[in-house]
């Protein structure tokens, strides 16, 4: 396998030493005591960039950490792995493709293994836009002459967490158009949604690149069935005014019912974690429109440039990929939490979930060597306020140290200052929480000023001391647009390119998912003829008990 980009192995770098050597001087410092210290560290801890305002002094960092940290990404290779992404090398070397999503979201010209995709990107814009006006104006008919009201989009994975989230995050752009989601093969999943739909009111969307993905398969054929029992009006011609799909495998398509001039086409050079970009993103755009699309794509495209041409030093991504591998591989931190102070990005932990995790859950480095170091990161989270009377107590009194990420708003979509100011003065209140925490002199006159006497305040006082020194990042944005929501995407799409750079690991295959696929394919088989002893004890007896049920 040819590889483009570099190959080191980070813990052998200089920087690396120096980082273990600063961290041992620095793990026990106080963020707080670090404020008073240094007047200026608000101001020099932090990125403006567009409409977005990143705040990350409120980290177990300083200066020297931030100049060690830029230094390993530069000993690494981080600049010339930039240039093989933006020039279309073949980073993802062990499936011998390369990795081009950013291609789907720029006006230039676009050339992988010598060919020049812009037109065939073009052609499929036009094909979405021209498509997805025609329903959304109503001129696009079911098989019955009525117009479409609801769509529901097929897929798993990439193919179905992006569009979710991103239709979700922006459900104040919506028009009319009713949309669902199915994912799930959990047949319950399926036929509850079908309750609610009327087959001759309904689109649906097949999104599978292979066309042959078990999860995506399966629903699409109990929809297709439900659908040709729905009337006897209702014949195979029918399913071609119904059913759309987004795939590169024409045939099976075909095969499926769909017309040929319903297929939109998806290249091997987008990932399905980073394809909402695509004609993956139809459902966005029957969602929200073509305009407002474009809008996702140019904030994308700004966020782009600014990863590609930006010094390390002021480079959001760079930046913040960096934050999570000084935690992850110096602290020991196991996970990180992402905190939305919006409900509309309720959807935002999951999508992270699965870019993240998928990505850089490896431990195989570009060498093909085993690591010895700690690679990944467990993402999870809810939005803010509900993650306050959730699992913030963990955050704030349990034993694990977590890096948390808060992601706030300056304006409301709908101008309710008061409940928006309630809101944001939770984000800013936790961020300073976590950071001051409460000592036991705070603790006692809190409880002396309620009147307690001092054998109730020494019985209770430990239980309400808050340690502090939790580190938080916020990210403070001017307001929820498509433009941002695409750059915020996007910063998070180039955080995990960053790491695995840095840990020496390919982001872009997802080798890990096929070992349990192709049990479950030889399980299914034995639940059906109803005989099954070839595994573990374990699992024997669970097949057992589950077929004799």
């Amino acid at each position: 396998m040819s590889n483009s980009l570099p190959s080191i192995n980070p813990t052998k770098t200089k920087a690396w030493e120096q980082l273990n050597t600063h961290y041992n001087n620095i793990k026990n410092k106080q963020v707080a005591e670090l404020f008073k210290q240094d007047s200026q560290r608000a101001d020099t801890l932090k990125i403006e960039w567009k409409d977005f305002y990143i705040d990350y002094s409120k980290n177990r960092i300083d200066a020297t950490t931030v100049k060690l940290l830029v230094q390993l990404a530069k000993e690494v290779g981080l600049d010339q792995a930039i240039n093989s992404f933006f020039n279309a090398d073949t980073i993802n070397v062990t499936e011998n493709r390369a990795v081009q999503h950013i291609a789907l979201r720029n006006n230039h010209k676009v050339i992988i293994k010598g060919k020049d995709l812009s037109k065939d990107i073009q052609e499929v814009k036009d094909q979405i836009k021209s498509f997805s006006e025609e329903v959304i104006n109503g001129n696009y008919k079911g098989y019955t002459g009525k117009t479409i009201t609801d769509i529901v989009n097929i897929g798993i994975g990439g193919s179905d967490l992006g569009p979710y989230m991103i239709t979700e995050a922006l459900a104040y752009y919506k028009n009319h158009l009713n949309l669902h989601y199915i994912s799930n093969v959990d047949g319950d999943h399926v036929h509850q949604t079908l309750k609610k739909l009327n087959p001759e009111t309904t689109l649906f969307i097949v999104v599978s690149k292979s066309f042959s993905t078990q999860e995506t398969l399966s629903n699409a054929l109990t929809i297709r069935e439900w659908f040709l029992n729905s009337s006897s009006d209702c014949n195979k011609d029918a399913i071609s005014k119904h059913f759309v799909a987004v795939s590169s495998n024409i045939q099976k398509v075909v095969d499926f019912g769909i017309s040929p001039q319903n297929i939109f086409p998806i290249w091997d050079w987008v990932g399905g974690r980073f394809s909402l970009w695509s004609a993956v993103g139809l459902s966005i755009v029957l969602g929200i429109g073509f305009t407002h699309f474009e809008e996702l794509l140019e904030g994308a495209m700004e966020m782009d440039t600014h990863f590609k041409e930006t010094n390390f030093e002021k480079n959001i991504p760079v930046l913040l990929g960096l934050l999570s591998i000084w935690y992850g591989n110096f602290f020991g931190c196991d996970t990180e939490a992402v905190i939305p102070y919006c409900q509309y990005l309720h959807r935002l932990p999951a999508y992270l979930q699965q870019g993240i995790m998928e990505s850089n859950g490896k431990s195989t480095d570009r060498n093909g060597n085993k690591i010895d170091y700690q690679t990944g990161t467990i993402i999870w989270g809810e939005p803010g306020t509900n993650a306050q009377h959730a699992f913030f107590q963990l955050i704030h009194q349990g034993t694990r140290l977590i890096p948390s990420e808060f992601i706030g708003f300056k304006e409301s979509l709908y101008q309710d200052s008061s409940h928006h100011n309630k809101l944001m003065a939770n984000f800013f209140a936790q961020t300073e929480a976590l950071m001051k925490g409460k000592n036991l002199e705070e603790v006692t006159q809190e409880l002396q000023s309620k009147g307690l006497d001092l054998e109730a305040i020494k019985k209770i006082a430990p239980y309400k001391i808050f340690e502090g020194n939790k580190p938080t990042t916020s990210i403070l944005i001017n307001k929820l647009t498509p433009k941002n929501l695409g750059a915020l995407v996007a910063m998070y799409e180039h955080r995990i390119f960053v790491q695995g750079i840095v840990w020496n690991i390919y982001s872009f295959d997802q080798w890990g998912v096929e070992l349990g696929k192709q049990l479950a394919g030889n399980i299914l088989a034995e639940i059906d003829t109803d005989l099954s002893n070839a595994h573990d004890a374990s699992t024997n007896a669970l097949l057992k008990k589950f077929l004799n049920s």
